[in-house]
């Protein structure tokens, strides 16, 4: 496997993988969300070269995808943005549920608002955006939206936001008591007056390193729960919260580009991913339930038990599923967004 990391041009090249291949795919994925171990598998299974490149945002991918000349034959991308992608035909229709494994997708997230029936993509893993706090250093309560929105003193300074709009604004608008995707705007400028007022109390807006918050450089984050359970294994002291305010939910789905390359290679690949057994690495990897029925039996007990694969009861009707706003509420999220940014 080769890996881009980042947005660098840098390829590092795993050695140990076999020097031939029939054939290559070429894959674009978030960062620090592909199982290496699952793409050494694929190439084994089917001598074929992968190489991964990593992005930071669904904004930074279709923005690179729509300009062409990518060379990607895969993109994931967050159910919210999938229309957009449709709409601007980059994505090839492969019909992934005529493949042989699309029988193990759970019916659950089959006829999704995204795409219904499943003819562009298929799901990868799914979770929530919420807030991660070192508990050892703050005590209250790390269910709130809060603990970003008006940091307690513990926190102060010490506090990272991810630059993810929609997720981060979403959450503002939840504490204004407002809906996601609204036209409000006076919900729109409470949310926005809040985040810029909030900002002088963060530490950074970034994709901060995991190894950051294990070494307690950074306290607390607005952060995803998969990645936040990642962070707890390693310090024991983090906890994942869920706002009470409201919080968004979500899924990651993969895609075949429409000026794909290698698209028979792709095609194994979805099919690869729907086998329950892959779809288990990807979960223990990522620390996200997926939705491939019976790859609960090839998880790890450890993620099987982690409270941050299930939403809790009290906390389920705060969930709200991402969807894709109109084109007039992304201009207006994208303004607020420069202002909070600049």
């Amino acid at each position: 496997m080769k890996i881009k990391l980042g947005l660098t041009t840098a390829i590092i090249a795993v050695s140990a993988l076999p020097a031939l291949a029939e054939g290559t795919l070429n894959i674009y994925n978030f960062g620090l969300y592909t199982p290496p171990d699952l793409i050494e598998k694929f190439e084994k299974t089917y001598d074929v070269d992968v190489t991964l490149t990593e992005y930071d945002s669904n904004e930074t991918a279709i923005a690179k995808i729509d300009a062409g000349g990518h060379g990607f034959d895969i993109v994931v991308s967050s159910a919210a943005v999938v229309p957009i992608y449709i709409d601007k035909g980059l994505y090839l229709k492969s019909d992934p549920n005529t493949m042989e494994n699309f029988k193990n997708v759970d019916p659950a997230w089959v006829d999704v608002f995204w795409d219904e029936g499943r003819s562009y993509t298929i799901p990868y893993v799914w979770g929530t955006t919420g807030v991660m706090v070192n508990t050892d250093v703050y005590s209250g309560d790390i269910n709130t939206s809060d603990i970003f929105l008006n940091p307690p003193e513990e926190l102060k300074g010490k506090i990272n936001v991810v630059p993810a709009m929609s997720d981060v604004i979403d959450l503002a608008i939840y504490s204004v008591g407002g809906e996601s995707c609204t036209t409000d705007k006076e919900v729109l400028k409470a949310a926005r007056d809040k985040l810029v007022a909030a900002k002088p109390y963060w530490a950074s807006i970034d994709y901060a390193s995991f190894e950051k918050f294990v070494n307690e450089d950074l306290q607390a984050s607005v952060f995803w729960s998969g990645a936040s359970m990642r962070i707890r294994e390693a310090n024991s002291g983090f906890a994942y919260g869920y706002p009470k305010e409201g919080f968004p939910k979500w899924q990651d789905n993969v895609a075949i580009l429409a000026d794909a390359h290698n698209v028979e290679n792709a095609k194994l690949f979805l099919n690869f991913l729907m086998d329950p057994e892959n779809a288990a690495i990807v979960s223990d990897y990522t620390g996200y339930p997926n939705a491939i029925m019976g790859s609960e039996a090839f998880m790890s007990e450890k993620l099987l038990a982690a409270p941050e694969m299930t939403i809790p009861a009290e906390f389920e009707p705060e969930a709200h599923f991402q969807r894709t706003c109109p084109p007039k509420v992304q201009d207006l999220y994208a303004r607020i967004w420069t202002d909070l940014t600049k």
